[in-house]
């Protein structure tokens, strides 16, 4: 079973194993079931949801603590969970705590949608009033892209019971109908507004030229915006000089990074490799997934590291614009069985974050490559060799001369 091309995409039915749906993305054996015994209650929504499925008619969730709730953004804030390396267990809880109150919707505007861009444009959770057609069903579920999921129920009625405070900036974006999506995403994001939030703005279509706005399901405004702010961090990066050989090493929840910066111009290559005889990889052998981009850019999706490479990308992306370098970046990812259940690709981006934290400089990329060698050697016994020799970039990292060089 190809598990790692696979990854439990549930539009697929059956999945390549032949299952309904798949055990590994799944599995959890840290939800608690809660029990929310009324169809009425009053919550605090930390986020909303927007799902992919019967596009262009689909789901469209609030999703809320089933009470009010001081400080409900922690149960949505993936840079707090990372840059505090909370347990797994601890954001497994957080998350499954939450109701997905859903209802159908076109994904062009319509009044139904209100309510929900309300809360998504909010800079505070604001407390609402919740019916609902039925008690809600618990059926967690991670995925390698969304964060997971708790209870969901269908939505009768909504109501916010105190003013959403919505940030000057964000209403000024929010207001200008002329403004295309991807200069809105990049101006909110060099005000200091997150990842997190930008997806969420996205995803309820409060953004782009008025005639273009649309609902975006969360699955593809996650990367989408990862991918849209890091191509305009592109166009800084190249503007600076080479940085020094370096590495950079760390980990979080069992996803180990070690980030090899080279001085030549902006290119950058992730490797994805899942350890033998773990969850997601029950084979004896190495399992890798690649992707990579030269100079000129991608001109298609990343289908092999999928979200992940786009998140990483734009953690590294910010830490050269912070170092005022660029470099040809190889990225080798290990995904140990530490890592039991799946929380998003959140967890790409924070666990670059923190190995962005811990730098090594060298003299030359020979000692770069030597010691980065001799570390995962002594990790995990493990030649990277065998990954070099992969590479699209390395051939032209250690071969290719520039004219400086004559």
């Amino acid at each position: 079973m190809d598990c790692i091309k696979c990854q439990g995409k549930l539009y697929q039915q059956p999945l390549v194993c032949g299952k309904q749906s798949c055990p590994i993305y799944s599995k959890t054996k840290l939800f608690k079931s809660k029990k929310l015994t009324k169809q009425e209650f009053l919550g605090t929504p930390p986020t909303v949801f927007v799902g992919r499925f019967n596009y262009p008619k689909i789901n469209v969730g609030i999703v809320s603590t089933p009470e009010e709730t001081i400080n409900a953004e922690i149960y949505d804030d993936p840079r707090t969970w990372g840059k505090n390396k909370l347990p797994i267990e601890q954001v497994v809880d957080f998350r499954s705590s939450l109701i997905n109150s859903r209802f159908q919707s076109e994904v062009k505007y319509n009044k139904d949608l209100e309510t929900t861009q309300l809360i998504a444009l909010a800079e505070k959770p604001v407390d609402t009033e919740f019916t609902l057609t039925k008690k809600p069903h618990y059926n967690y579920k991670s995925s390698q892209i969304e964060s997971p999921m708790g209870a969901t129920g269908e939505l009768k009625q909504a109501k916010i019971t105190a003013n959403p405070k919505i940030n000057q900036k964000v209403d000024y974006i929010f207001s200008d109908t002329d403004l295309k999506s991807t200069q809105g995403l990049n101006i909110l994001y060099s005000k200091g507004f997150d990842e997190t939030f930008l997806t969420r703005i996205l995803s309820v279509g409060t953004l782009g030229v008025k005639k273009d706005r649309k609902l975006v399901p969360t699955r593809w405004s996650i990367t989408a915006v990862d991918d849209t702010i890091g191509k305009k961090q592109i166009e800084e990066v190249k503007k600076y000089p080479e940085a020094n050989p370096t590495l950079f090493q760390g980990s979080l929840h069992g996803n180990y990074y070690y980030i090899l910066l080279f001085p030549k111009k902006w290119s950058y290559e992730l490797f994805e490799t899942y350890l033998p005889n773990t969850l997601m990889n029950p084979q004896a052998k190495l399992q890798t997934t690649t992707d990579f981009e030269f100079y000129e850019g991608r001109k298609g999706y990343a289908q092999n590291c999928v979200g992940g490479y786009y998140a990483c990308r734009l953690a590294i992306l910010d830490k050269l614009n912070e170092m005022h370098r660029q470099a040809t970046i190889i990225v080798l990812r290990f995904i140990t069985d530490e890592y039991h259940t799946h929380l998003g690709v959140w967890v790409c981006r924070e666990a670059t974050r923190i190995a962005l934290n811990n730098k090594i400089e060298f003299s030359s990329y020979e000692e770069l490559l030597k010691h980065t060698k001799q570390t995962i050697k002594q990790k995990f016994n493990i030649n990277v060799e065998q990954f070099y020799k992969q590479s699209k970039l390395f051939d032209f990292i250690t071969k290719q001369r520039s004219l400086f060089e004559f």
